[in-house]
């Protein structure tokens, strides 16, 4: 897809490195607030990225990062060289988030969204216990575990893959539940929903298992349950170069060993 850029907005993260790219990118290109500009250009990792997306969701900006930490498998190659040419070739992607809906004894009712994943991790030295229903049919009456996810396309080869879930290709309509060192039912190794179910997690012995919740960069102590489903209104836009897309990307990653 072909895009005019006339401006530019830099965002850095604060490692030193991502600053003083972003310092030499404005000297270059320019450098506008990002209301103003045609493309947001994140410099960092991952998790800049992930911030960034979160910032900007619903604006209507596209988001276009480049790899100036350890990992960066959602950012580009970093080159200072013909970024207006990369940018008005690159290959838009839509991505939807969850939201996360958890209640908790301290902190009573949250909401948050989720780019990469929605996780509920054991709080103490104890294994949880937790019921899982998806749109209000009981499909696991108890999973002994470290914790368990619910994970999108964008998210499923981060903590997903790292707990053994199934990489899903960015335009799947699916969605990918994930146990974390599963102990009961032994076997179980998670599902893959449509992506428009509704899933309820509620802790059990929550007094004396106790359950935190994460939606990416929120937290969330001693949930009692935790309702996810995709949010229905949200998206933001991420740019990827034509010549290393996301799928291509994603298939990179299924034969790595």
């Amino acid at each position: 897809m072909n895009r005019k850029i006339n401006s530019f907005s830099f965002i850095s993260s604060d490692a030193e490195e991502s600053v003083e790219a972003a310092h030499r990118l404005a000297a270059l290109y320019g450098q506008e607030r990002p209301e103003d500009a045609d493309v947001i250009v994140a410099l960092g990792g991952d998790g800049l990225m992930l911030q960034t997306l979160h910032d900007f969701m619903n604006s209507g900006k596209p988001i276009y990062g480049m790899n100036r930490g350890s990992v960066g498998f959602l950012m580009n190659a970093y080159h200072e060289e013909g970024l207006r040419e990369r940018i008005e070739a690159a290959h838009a992607e839509t991505i939807r988030p969850l939201m996360m809906r958890a209640e908790s004894e301290l902190w009573g009712t949250v909401m948050a969204l989720a780019i990469n994943e929605v996780s509920l991790l054991r709080q103490s030295y104890q294994a949880a216990k937790i019921r899982i229903s998806i749109d209000d049919t009981v499909r696991l009456e108890e999973l002994i575990c470290d914790g368990v996810m619910v994970a999108t396309p964008a998210g499923s080869t981060a903590y997903n893959l790292s707990a053994q879930g199934p990489i899903l290709p960015l335009d799947s309509p699916l969605l990918a539940l994930t146990p974390v060192s599963p102990f009961r039912p032994r076997r179980w190794r998670g599902a893959l929903l449509p992506k428009d179910v509704t899933v309820r997690f509620d802790i059990l012995e929550g007094d004396k298992r106790p359950v935190n919740a994460v939606a990416d960069h929120t937290e969330v102590k001693s949930v009692t349950s935790v309702i996810v489903s995709e949010a229905p209104d949200k998206t933001a836009t991420i740019l990827f170069d034509k010549d290393h897309s996301w799928n291509e990307r994603i298939l990179t990653e299924q034969f790595l060993y």
